[in-house]
Order: structure tokens, then C-alpha cells, then sequence
């Protein structure tokens, strides 16, 4: 049976590159009817938070990884299977595969002139009985790395160092630990981010010197912002939270995830997990870097939020509407509204001059729209108002025909009345607006227009 595992550490906002790698390994699992366990690596005492732990799994559980799947195995804490890695210390330690050292770095470039070179193997056969253990690495030949990804990875032994397994106080490091706990949930494949393919040289060692055989091996493209940098989160938007306090929905996100690094083929790209996990093939994954552009998942977002029913979308964005809001009067405009909005967020820009006893005036659209003959059209177009039908054509119609009178076409008539009325030159179409809004509250807004334009 394949095992993958996500093993991230709760030290911050759960980041959208984590996010990519907990939804191969959970598409790896689910097609081969395998187990995702899930283990946080809370060793950093100094760093971990509990409210980081819960982050994790509820932006997990956001994006269709959950505790209640019987694929899902966990949470495990790396810190609850510390009594193995010290056996496993003292097993290579017994074995003379891992020795004790006592060199300390200014000591280390004494002997080597040098505060670049790594360590030259000093205490490997002196019989220290404390200090830090270093794993005793071959001399010559190459450690190969065989990946999914990227093919034969081969590694000279000659510029390895004898690394550090456990420090001075028998704590293990993170490359100890990671294998052991690996070797003990019974871990088949390795998927994780590239930055891990030089821990990968050293586990290969590990592995086996431990008496087991090597996982599978996968190592993700990197994620690099537009700049093609690799993504930061001094730099750049990276936190999952982030985007879905946003108003992201979680299978567009999940659908462009997936797409870093990997595709479906036949030049598909929106598409639902059902149909994407079980043609997911970790040896189709491209080696070369993955751009997170976030226009196009904002682009991903608004098909989405677009092909939601109209009641499936009502309740997706009540979270972002205001509590005082009458959602009756929502109700009118939702679905004129969910073809204007790339997230949920945006609704209050949309539809906030309903509810509002006068609108939000956007001083930039304020100034584009009022001016020329701005004022003759709301004069004009508030007089027709007071005795048209209240329906979206008639309403079209006469200010049509104020347009008319003045040389303008609709497009160009109709910018001061849509800011008279929103508070702003884009939104819902103007004519429905009008309709919902009433005779009463339109004709109020009309004539606080001209008051404002005409000091």
C-alpha cells in the first residue's frame, strides 16, 4: 500500500506551497487507495504554536484534506516519537556508522585555515564517549538520489561531510528524526519541495544504514513569484488564510494548486478534483520552476464563483455581507452580482448603495463622470424618473432619450447617473440597480447629485 505523509511545522500562516504539496501527496493517495498521514514536525520548541497547529489543519481541512476520509492518518507530533530517534542514534552509534565529536566550529577552521570548508573527519576514530554524533559517510562513490521528478540525482561522497545527527544533549536533528519517523509510519513515497533534495543524499545514507530501503523520491518544483523569485512571505501573498479571507473558494484553489508544476493535459485547465486526482502522475510533474500568478487564479476564481447555482452562491457570500444588510433586497441583485465579482469580498463595492442611506461616493469616479454636461443629464434624466415605468427597459429608454437631447450615446449618458446612484462608475448593470433601488431613493440620490455638482 503507498504511504505519503505531509509533514509541515507549525511555525507560521499555512503557505500556499505547503498547500500544493499536501494536494499531490492527498491525489497520490487517494488514486491508489493508499494512507496520507499527516505529522507535524513540532521539534521547535522556541517557534510552534498551538493556534499554528489548528491553522494547519483547518486550511487543510479547507482544501478537501480532512480527518474524516479513511484515506487520512493523524495528526502525529514528530516531538511524540523522540524515544525512537535516540534509539536510532544509539543503534548507529553501536553499530560504528555514527561516531561522537567534540570540534567546535573555531576549532574545525583552525585545523583547515578555513571557516568554508567542512568538517575533515577528526574525531572519527578517536572513541569519544559524548559530544554531538556525526553519521560516518562513505569515502568514495556516489549516493544517487533516484526521483520521480527529476531522474538520477547523483551525489560524490567525497564532498559530504560526516553530518550531525543528534546534538550534544542527545536531541536529534531534523535529518534524523525525519528518516526515523518515516521508517516507523511506514512512509513509501517522499513527495516534498526541492529544497529537500540535499537532506535526500543524506536519508539515502540514513535509510538502510537504519535497515530499511530508501522511499520513493519526489522532489517538487519550486514556486517563484513573477520575478521569478522564489515565493517569500516577506515579499509576497503566500498565506492560504490570506487568499481565502479573501473570498478565494477552495476549489478554485485547489484546481490551480494543482496546476503548478503538473497538468492534465489536452490543454485543460478548470477543472474539478474529481476528474483531476485520478489522472495525477507524480512522473508528469515538470522539474522546472512554477510561477504562482495570481491573476490568473483570480481569473480560476471568478469561473468558479460563476458557476455556482444562484442559491449555492447566496450562501458562499454571506459571510461578506454586512449584518444589518436585508437579504431580501440581496436577493434581487445575487445574480446579477455573481457575474461581477473574481471573489466573494468584492460584493460590498457591488452592492453596498443599496443598503446605505446615500452612497459611497468614489472621488475618482466622481471626477470622471461629472463633467461636460453632467448635470443637464441628471436634470433631465430625475425628471423622467419621477413618471417613467419602473421596469429596466423603460428606464434604458429615457435616459436614452436625455442622452439623445445632449449629442451622447447610452455609454456616455449613463456615467453620471450610475455615480449619482452606487457611488461609483463600474457595478451591477444601472437599470436593474434603479429598479431595486426604488422611484423614491433614486430620484433622492438624483437630486443630492446636482445639489453637490451645482455647489
Amino acid at each position: 500500500m503507498i504511504r505519503v505523509r505531509f509533514a509541515p511545522s507549525p511555525t507560521g500562516m499555512f503557505h500556499v506551497g505547503g498547500a500544493r504539496t499536501a494536494l499531490f501527496n492527498w491525489a497520490l493517495a487517494q488514486q491508489a487507495g493508499g494512507r496520507f498521514v499527516l505529522r507535524i514536525e513540532d521539534t521547535d520548541a522556541t517557534r510552534n504554536r498551538p493556534e499554528w497547529t489548528e491553522g494547519i489543519l483547518s486550511a487543510l481541512a479547507w482544501i478537501g484534506i480532512s480527518e474524516e476520509s479513511p484515506v487520512f492518518e493523524g495528526p502525529f507530533f514528530q516531538s511524540a516519537f523522540e524515544p525512537q530517534h535516540r534509539e536510532a542514534v544509539a543503534k548507529l552509534l553501536a553499530d560504528g556508522k555514527a561516531y561522537y565529536c567534540d570540534c567546535t566550529r573555531e576549532r574545525l577552521q583552525e585545523r583547515t585555515g578555513s571557516e568554508h570548508k567542512g568538517y575533515d573527519g577528526f574525531c572519527r576514530d578517536r572513541g569519544l564517549t559524548e559530544g554531538a554524533v556525526r553519521f560516518r559517510t562513505p569515502d568514495e562513490g556516489v549516493t544517487v538520489v533516484d526521483d520521480l521528478i527529476r531522474g538520477r540525482v547523483e551525489f560524490p561522497n567525497d564532498a559530504q561531510e560526516d553530518f550531525v545527527i543528534a546534538r550534544s544533549d542527545g536531541s536529534p536533528l531534523y535529518v534524523l528524526a525525519n528518516a526515523v519517523d518515516d521508517i516507523t509510519q511506514g512512509i513509501t513515497h517522499v513527495v516534498r519541495g526541492e529544497e529537500h533534495l540535499g537532506n535526500a543524499q543524506r536519508q539515502e545514507l540514513l535509510w538502510p544504514a537504519l535497515g530499511a530501503n530508501p522511499p520513493v523520491w519526489a522532489h517538487l518544483p519550486v514556486i517563484v513569484n513573477e520575478q521569478r523569485k522564489k515565493l517569500s512571505k516577506r515579499r509576497d501573498k503566500v498565506a492560504l488564510e490570506s487568499y481565502r479571507e479573501e473570498g478565494y473558494l477552495a476549489e478554485a484553489m485547489v484546481n490551480y494548486l494543482m496546476l503548478l508544476g503538473w497538468g492534465p493535459g489536452e490543454d485543460r485547465e478548470i477543472m474539478p478534483w474529481s476528474e483531476m486526482m485520478p489522472l495525477f502522475k507524480l512522473e508528469s510533474v515538470n522539474s522546472a520552476s512554477a510561477f504562482f500568478d495570481e491573476k490568473k487564479l483570480r481569473a480560476f476564481n471568478g469561473e468558479y464563483i460563476r458557476a455556482l447555482s444562484p442559491d449555492e452562491f447566496v450562501k458562499r457570500v454571506e459571510p461578506w455581507l454586512d449584518a444589518d444588510w436585508d437579504r431580501a433586497t440581496f436577493a434581487k441583485v445575487a445574480e446579477l452580482a455573481q457575474t461581477r465579482v473574481a471573489v466573494l469580498s468584492e460584493i460590498s463595492a457591488n452592492v453596498d448603495f443599496l443598503f446605505l442611506d446615500e452612497p459611497f461616493f468614489d472621488q475618482a469616479s466622481w471626477d470622471k463622470a461629472m463633467k461636460g454636461p453632467a448635470a443637464e443629464i441628471l436634470s433631465g434624466y430625475l425628471a423622467r424618473l419621477e413618471t417613467a415605468e419602473m421596469d429596466p427597459e423603460s428606464l434604458k429608454t429615457a435616459l436614452e432619450e436625455v442622452g439623445a437631447e445632449h449629442g451622447l450615446k447610452l455609454g456616455k449618458a449613463q456615467a453620471p447617473v450610475r455615480v449619482a446612484i452606487t457611488g461609483r462608475t463600474v457595478g451591477l448593470p444601472l437599470f436593474e440597480s434603479i429598479e431595486v433601488l426604488g422611484r423614491e431613493r433614486s430620484t433622492a440620490r438624483l437630486r443630492a447629485a446636482l445639489e453637490r455638482l451645482q455647489g
